[in-house]
C-alpha cells in the first residue's frame, strides 16, 4: 500500500484555470475524500492522479515513486467509474478475471484471486452471473472487486454510489468503508455528497474553485471550517456579522446579542463574522428579549423530515434555521408563531475577523 503526495498540481485550459497549485498529501491506508460542488475540480484532481490527465504544473507521487510522466496503466491504481464500466459479455468471475489475466497470471491463480476478491464483497454465489442479472449495488461490488483484484498500492473511486437509491447508497456507505478497513487501502473518494464523505472518510479536502480550501477530519471541517465557502458548503449553518459590545458579547444588526468564547488570539476583534449550525439552537419554554444567547423569533416555514424538525424564523429582518429533534413537537410550528431560542456560548464560531479593536 501506497499514500499519495501532490506538489503544485495546476490545471491551465488557458481560459480557465481548473486547478491552482494543489498541495495534499494523502496518508498511507488512509480514506480520503474530495467533496466539493459540481465543477470545483475534484474529478479534475482524481484523473490526475490516474494519469488520466496531465498537469499544466505540478508533481504527483505515489509512494516515494513520482508518477508524473508515467501512464495509468504503469501506476498500479485500481479505479472504479460512476457507471461501475462492467463488460456486459462477461460474468461476474471473468470482469474480475480481466485484469489479472492481462498480468499474465496462471489460470491457477486467477482462479484463487477471483475467489478471494468476490467474497471481499460477499458475492461468491453470484461468480457464473451476468451484469445486467445484477442489482446496482452488486454490480458496484464487483467493479469494487475487479479493482482490488489486482492488488492496487491506491484505490480511486469517482462518485460510485451515484447511481444508487437513497436506500441502497447508505447500506453500500458502510460496505465500501467495510471493505476498505479490511483491506487497508489508500482509498481516494470523489463526491459531492457531504453526509457520505462525513460518514466514510478519515479526512476530507473540500474543493472550490479549483483551490483546496480546506484539509481536516471530519469533525473538524464541519465543526471548524477555514471560510465561509466551507462553512455553507458543508451542512445548512447561520451566518451573522456582529459587532463587539462588551467583554466577549457581540451584536447583530438585528439587534440580539452573542457571547462567545475569547478569541484565540487573546484580543478580541472588533467586527467579526460568527457561524452557528441549526441543530445547535434549542427551543426554550421563554426567554426574555435582549438576553444573551438567547432570543424570541417568528416562525416563516417548517417542514418534517423524519428524524426531525426544520424551522425558518425570523429575528429583526434576519433568517434563523433551526433543527429540532422530532419528539419536541407534536404538531409543526405554525407560520407567524413565536418561538424562543438559545443556545451555548461554545456552539458560536469564528468564522472570519472582520475588523481588529486596534484597528
Amino acid at each position: 500500500m501506497s499514500g499519495i503526495k501532490l506538489e503544485g498540481v495546476s490545471l491551465d485550459y488557458g481560459n480557465h484555470l481548473a486547478l491552482k497549485e494543489v498541495e495534499l498529501k494523502i496518508k498511507q491506508g488512509e480514506f480520503f475524500s474530495l467533496l466539493g460542488p459540481s465543477g470545483c475540480g475534484k474529478s479534475t484532481l482524481l484523473n490526475i492522479i490516474a494519469g488520466f490527465l496531465e498537469q499544466t504544473t505540478g508533481v504527483v507521487y505515489i509512494g516515494d515513486k513520482d508518477v508524473t510522466n508515467i501512464p495509468p496503466y504503469k501506476r498500479n491504481l485500481g479505479m472504479v467509474f460512476q457507471n461501475y464500466a462492467l463488460f456486459p459479455h462477461l460474468s461476474v468471475q471473468d470482469n474480475v478475471a480481466y485484469g489479472l489475466k492481462n498480468k499474465k497470471m496462471s489460470k491457477k491463480n486467477v482462479k484463487q484471486k477471483v475467489e478471494e476478491s468476490l467474497a471481499l464483497v460477499q458475492l461468491e454465489s453470484y461468480a457464473t452471473r451476468m451484469p445486467h442479472q445484477l442489482s446496482g449495488g452488486q454490480q458496484q461490488r464487483v467493479a469494487i472487486a475487479r479493482a482490488l483484484a489486482i492488488e492496487p498500492s491506491v484505490l480511486l473511486l469517482d462518485e460510485p454510489l451515484s447511481n444508487l437509491d437513497a436506500k441502497l447508497r447508505k447500506e453500500m456507505q458502510f460496505e465500501l468503508r467495510r471493505i476498505q478497513k479490511s483491506v487497508g487501502i489508500t482509498t481516494v473518494l470523489v463526491t459531492h455528497d457531504q453526509e457520505e464523505a462525513l460518514s466514510l472518510s478519515d479526512r476530507i479536502g473540500i474543493l472550490g474553485d479549483g483551490v483546496l480550501q480546506q484539509v481536516g477530519e471530519p469533525l473538524e471541517v464541519y465543526r471548524r471550517p477555514a471560510n465561509r465557502f466551507v462553512a455553507e458548503f458543508i451542512g445548512q449553518v447561520n451566518i451573522f456579522d456582529t459587532v463587539l459590545n462588551e467583554g466577549t458579547v457581540y451584536e447583530t444588526a438585528a439587534g440580539f446579542k452573542v457571547e462567545a468564547q475569547p478569541h484565540e488570539q487573546g484580543v478580541q476583534p472588533k467586527r467579526v463574522r460568527f457561524m452557528l449550525r441549526p441543530e445547535r439552537i434549542f427551543l426554550e419554554q421563554d426567554a426574555a428579549i435582549g438576553s444573551v444567547n438567547h432570543v424570541r423569533a417568528v416562525v416563516k416555514e417548517s417542514s418534517y423530515i423524519g428524524n426531525a424538525i426544520r424551522i425558518r424564523t425570523e429575528i429583526g429582518g434576519m433568517e434563523l434555521a433551526v433543527h429540532a429533534p422530532d419528539p419536541l413537537f407534536p404538531v409543526l410550528p405554525a407560520q407567524g408563531e413565536e418561538l424562543a431560542l438559545s443556545w451555548n456560548k461554545e456552539d458560536i464560531i469564528y468564522l472570519e475577523v472582520l475588523d481588529h479593536e486596534d484597528n
